[in-house]
């Protein structure tokens, strides 16, 4: 197989068109698992803050959810029977920031 003069170098001119591509590709693949990461653990957290909360310790809340994931912020509100938690944080993925939140209930009285 003979390569004419015309097609010297096309493969590398087709390698630098698909990295940067590629690259993209991944990048964005790393700050989804980091978003999903960062959300699992405000799930987690707003869960214990709700408990806590339920319990009589709504000022403990804020500090279960802020020591579980940097920079996170917590609400509690009460509707009916059931003490809510929502928690929430933003996500930056180099240019981007993601906003991720989570909401947990529990039953008031801690039973």
């Amino acid at each position: 197989m003979t390569l004419s003069l015309r097609d010297r170098g096309s493969a590398s001119a087709e390698f630098a068109v698909a990295l940067p591509a590629l690259l993209i590709v991944v990048v964005l693949g790393i700050g989804a698992l980091m978003a999903g990461s960062v959300s699992v653990r405000l799930q987690d957290a707003a869960a214990d803050a709700a408990r806590l909360a339920a319990r009589g310790e709504p000022d403990r809340a804020s500090g279960v959810v802020g020591s579980a994931v940097e920079g996170a912020s917590a609400t509690v509100e009460g509707s009916g029977d059931l003490i809510c938690v929502t928690a929430s944080a933003n996500v930056v993925l180099s240019v981007v920031t993601v906003p991720v939140w989570a909401k947990s209930c529990a039953l008031d009285g801690g039973l």
